[in-house]
């Protein structure tokens, strides 16, 4: 052996010997059979080649619903959207102005369902009188109009006629105050009591509460004014009525920046990870908006990408003052390939303050397809922290091109891979999967179980957006 060669074969090993030192010392991660959203580094302990965390837009669909009626217009908005059994429910503020931008009509708060959240329609309800009629499907006229947000409260404890509860913002002397309304069916509601929740805040935006089944609490995110800037605080409550002191959002090293709404919720395969869509508004730019997107762990700290997430473009009609929120709510529809199943929707504006009425688009997402480790063609490798499972499988929700690919290897927690579960004892993975089991020479990874492992991903041409361990047969 030439003196090159062993030169080579020591610095190999006293490199080897460094990284195992150091990553030794690391405490692991308790995942658990958790679904693991990778929309930031918090497993991530390095990644070498071309590779990298990239933030995915939604792909823009159709318009689902004009607001053209004559209870509704051209500053309607703050909606809100969620699936309620086979149904899906839509909420949002009915009101316009005309062209010298004086309000038509006084806000009210509009319902439209769907049995799809593609289709929508406005059923007549014959709750409030309009201009003579009941015919429409007004289900709140004067107070709290201005921003109303509800949602189904998935709390065990709660009394069915409280099953439906919602935020808003108070009127006249009241409107810096938050209060709370109930309701038993989604479509009759009530004020829960005379006091307001709420006081700190500014609440001229699209408040929201709901329900975190984790942490067993209420959770309720609303704007205020910090140092010259809209933002946003949180407080909590275990009965809805008594809430904590509210605390600002840290966004780390993000620079301050205008948000005007939150949008922030548990996300449904992933309930310990929040996800959170606020909306950047440019008073300096003719007060145009855009959505951002940013995640939790806590619901305090949140890694807010500075990239938009949806750009105007050239749709003219979001080019314009409040146009181009993101609003509340993410749900799974029907996708328009035969055969792929399911993908994430949401819903954004258009149209704001100009014409006739504001639209609502629907957006879609692969399902997990916020943010991927995504490697170009000459390829990359991850390498996670040492991370505590259970369960006897692993999934990953993957996508490759056709000559790209993914492998998988399981390595003790100093970073020697594991035998049986090496990328050699596993086949090349190629294709696109929401939930594909991991093969390797043992499929079960249940000897695992308990042990600090890490996990190794190799990567060309190819994205990987989420994985967790489950127990399987």
């Amino acid at each position: 052996m030439d003196t090159q060669t062993i030169k080579k074969q020591i610095y190999a090993f006293l490199l080897y010997a460094l990284i195992s030192s150091s990553v030794h010392a690391q405490e692991p991660v308790r995942i658990q059979q958790q679904w693991e959203l990778l929309v930031d580094d918090h497993l991530i302990d390095r990644m070498t080649g071309d590779v990298e965390l990239r933030l995915h837009s939604p792909v823009a669909q159709e318009i689902v619903l004009t607001h053209d009626t004559p209870w509704e217009g051209n500053t309607s908005g703050y909606t809100t959207i969620f699936q309620d059994g086979a149904r899906y429910r839509m909420y949002y503020r009915g009101w316009g102005q005309n062209t010298n931008q004086k309000q038509i009509h006084p806000a009210v708060v509009c319902y439209a369902e769907s049995q799809d959240g593609i289709r929508w329609i406005r059923p007549d309800l014959g709750l409030i009188e309009y201009r003579g009629s009941k015919r429409n499907n007004i289900i709140i006229e004067e107070f709290g109009t201005h921003n109303f947000t509800p949602f189904k409260d998935s709390n065990p404890r709660c009394p069915r006629e409280k099953l439906y509860k919602a935020v808003a913002r108070g009127e006249g002397e009241d409107n810096r105050k938050l209060f709370a309304f109930v309701s038993a069916d989604g479509i009759h509601w009530k004020v829960m009591q005379k006091e307001p929740i709420i006081t700190e805040g500014a609440f001229d935006s699209q408040n929201l509460a709901f329900w975190d089944t984790l942490r067993r609490e209420y959770r309720c995110y609303f704007r205020d004014f910090r140092q010259g800037y809209r933002a946003i605080k949180v407080s909590t409550s275990h009965d809805f009525i008594q809430w904590t002191r509210p605390t600002w959002l840290d966004y780390g090293e993000a620079p301050p920046e205008h948000l005007y709404t939150n949008q922030v919720q548990p996300y449904y395969r992933s309930p310990h990870i929040y996800i959170g869509f606020p909306t950047r508004y440019l008073p300096h730019r003719e007060s145009l908006t855009e959505g951002l997107f940013m995640s939790s762990r806590d619901g305090q700290t949140f890694h807010r990408w500075q990239e938009a997430l949806l750009r105007p473009g050239q749709n003219k009609d979001k080019w314009y003052n409040r146009s181009n929120y993101i609003w509340l709510g993410m749900v799974e529809t029907e996708s328009s390939i035969p055969g792929a199943g399911t993908e994430l929707s949401i819903y954004g504006n258009e149209s704001y303050s100009k014409g006739r009425g504001t639209s609502i688009r629907r957006y879609t997402y692969r399902i997990d397809g916020f943010v991927s480790l995504h490697a170009s063609f000459p390829g990359g490798e991850v390498i996670t922290n040492p991370l505590i499972f259970e369960g006897n499988r692993l999934f990953v929700n993957y996508a490759t091109s056709a000559a790209g690919s993914l492998r998988i290897e399981i390595q003790d927690e100093n970073g020697a891979p594991i035998e049986g579960y090496s990328l050699q004892d596993g086949p090349e993975i190629y294709g696109d999967e929401i939930d594909h089991l991991v093969k390797w020479t043992n499929n079960s990874v249940r000897p695992l179980v308990g042990k600090p492992v890490r996990l190794r991903f190799a990567l060309k041409d190819a994205d990987v957006f989420a994985f967790g361990f489950r127990k399987r047969d």
